[in-house]
């Protein structure tokens, strides 16, 4: 059983367009679709309630942030594969079938990655799978970029976006910290970071399946000055949790250099709305340091910090 998660907050605009894609997947039959409400004051839940009565859903009856929507569904369902895919998101037909067959045909990979092209410009790459970088910084494979063929083959990717992921089960079973997927603490934005690293870091690997395509309405549930401000804090939060010891020693330089340079530029552009954000989102930083340092317990050892640092450093990583 493949159990897809659409996280929802007042997201009923978005709604229609999502379920009725995943209604003509072609593996329709193998799949469960749970919509995770994290208590929406539209109405979200009466749509999916009236319109779509074959859909598991799962009202939260206080909003608590998409970390612990995704938690929530995650421990309520009990599917081999668990995919996560984002309310504003519209995915082909063959997506879900090409996703699951990728990782039943290669055992070796424990998440596999869509390609997400942007709604409005179907040409365009949002993510080909996600990179991370040394100074902390991580990013969207082909960003921007029009689909090209480095982009058209399958190959192995540092990590997903959560935004239209595959998972095995039995993978974040293993990555689960008491019995919790995603790191709470982060509240939003880099929760896949923080996952894909602990996932590097336990030797699970992602394959990017380029005809796994989504189509995504890109920051329409989000993005602008909140995601300014948790990607300013969590950021280096989750670069100080994860890195290892032999990197974090050799690196930390680098990464608070690369705060500093963030720090700058927001400075700079003061009078924008997303880099007020940023700026506090750095400061909250320094209030959750040591909450953070603290995970660093649940690294596991040994580490093989030369297979890791092949999948950090750059986007073509």
């Amino acid at each position: 059983m493949i159990d897809v998660i659409v996280p929802n907050y007042n997201g009923r605009s978005h709604l229609e367009i999502c379920l009725a894609a995943l209604q003509h997947q072609t593996c329709h039959a193998d799949m469960r679709v749970t919509v995770v409400d994290d208590a929406s004051s539209d109405d979200s839940v009466a749509f999916v309630r009236t319109n779509y009565p074959d859909v598991h859903l799962i009202v939260l009856p206080q909003n608590q942030g998409f970390v612990a929507g995704c938690n929530a569904a995650i421990a309520a369902t009990t599917g081999e594969y668990v995919v996560l895919l984002n309310n504003d998101t519209e995915a082909t037909p063959i997506w879900l079938a090409e996703l699951i067959g990728a990782l039943e045909a290669h055992p070796e990979y424990a998440f596999a990655a869509s390609k997400l092209m942007l709604f409005d410009r179907r040409t365009i790459i949002h993510s080909a799978g996600d990179f991370y970088r040394i100074d902390g910084i991580p990013g969207n494979r082909g960003v921007w970029q029009s689909d090209a063929p480095q982009f058209q083959q399958p190959q192995e990717v540092f990590g997903p976006c959560a935004g239209a992921a595959a998972y095995r089960r039995s993978a974040l079973n293993q990555l689960a910290v008491d019995g919790v997927v995603f790191d709470q603490d982060l509240g939003m934005y880099c929760e896949d970071v923080d996952l894909n690293l602990r996932a590097r870091l336990h030797g699970l690997r992602t394959i990017f399946v380029p005809t796994a395509i989504v189509y995504h309405r890109l920051s329409a549930t989000g993005g602008g000055a909140l995601a300014s401000f948790y990607c300013g804090r969590n950021f280096p939060l989750v670069w100080l949790k994860n890195i290892p010891a032999p990197l974090f020693s050799r690196y930390i330089w680098i990464m608070l250099w690369r705060q500093i340079q963030i720090f700058a530029d927001a400075l700079w552009h003061i009078r924008g709305q997303a880099a007020r954000a940023r700026l506090r989102g750095q400061l909250a930083a320094w209030g959750h340091i040591g909450q953070f340092l603290a995970k660093r317990t649940q690294i596991p050892t040994p580490v093989d910090s030369t297979k890791l640092m092949l999948l950090m450093g750059s986007e073509e990583a």
